[in-house]
């Protein structure tokens, strides 16, 4: 299943895609591996898996812990690679990876798309990655098959979008505030606004993400959203336990009720 596929798929359920994000090697290789099966047995609709990277610059301070453990413990983005595709071998959910523009222009743009495509992986996101700096990305990522998964935010120009939302694949990442991963933020009116606003222009699927921690803000995100992503409330549960059995089942638990939370409302008591 690709990732037009499984969010056609969550549309005709009646309900919106659920995709969370996990760290690659955080708490560390075998543990995350069945975290990410976890993840998709819960309801994932699309995985995200970010590769660790020294400078971390949109993410919180969760995420930046989770992925500094993850490079102390001897990640590398080849190693990333290989966790991907042992976890593609394991779920139906398809893998996004999430990488700082630094790993893939050391990598070589066209390299690094060969090997995610080798390694399963049905899109890459690449934060800090400029669209008016993206051309050699983009050729390579459409050569080898790869949907580039490209951001827009409230605070981006009308034009811009457009330009976005002309060549992003896969779909388009709303990030719902100005800052981190896993900052607080408010579920207002002026968000759910602009996010249909965006849909109704869109000729992709819209997800949001950025500050998502809770069932009920994803519920709320449902009605102008495609889908919504969670990273940091989820990296929140690994830390919180300490043996890899009570990681694996505190991330499994939150993350099916995220996913209920996104059904009709006749299917989501157990959200909350």
């Amino acid at each position: 299943m690709n990732i037009g596929q499984a969010f056609q798929s969550a549309a005709r359920e009646g309900r919106r895609a659920f995709i969370p994000f996990m760290t690659a090697g955080f708490p560390d290789r075998a543990t995350c591996l069945e975290l990410l099966v976890a993840l998709a047995q819960s309801g994932a609709d699309v995985i995200e898996v970010g590769l660790p990277f020294s400078d971390p610059l949109a993410d919180g301070p969760l995420i930046q812990q989770s992925s500094q453990m993850a490079l102390d413990n001897g990640i590398t983005p080849p190693g990333v690679l290989d966790l991907v595709a042992k976890a593609v071998a394991r779920i139906k959910s398809p893998v996004v990876i999430m990488s700082y523009w630094n790993p893939i222009f050391k990598t070589g743009p066209n390299r690094f798309a060969t090997q995610a495509r080798d390694a399963g992986a049905a899109g890459v996101i690449v934060p800090d990655l400029p669209i008016e700096e993206a051309d050699d990305w983009l050729e390579a990522a459409q050569s080898a098959g790869l949907d580039t998964i490209l951001m827009v935010a409230p605070t981006t120009p009308a034009d811009r979008r457009r330009r976005i939302m002309a060549v992003g694949r896969g779909f388009l990442y709303y990030v719902s505030l100005t800052g981190v991963t896993g900052s607080s933020f408010t579920v207002s009116p002026e968000l759910i606004e602009d996010l249909r606003a965006i849909r109704a222009e869109s000729p992709l699927p819209v997800a949001v993400g950025f500050g998502v921690s809770r069932p009920d803000q994803a519920r709320a995100l449902a009605v102008a959203a495609d889908g919504v992503i969670v990273g940091s409330a989820l990296i929140k549960e690994v830390l919180s336990h300490q043996e890899p059995a009570a990681q694996v089942a505190a991330v499994a638990r939150l993350a099916a009720a995220l996913s209920a939370a996104l059904r009709p409302a006749k299917d989501n008591k157990e959200a909350s």
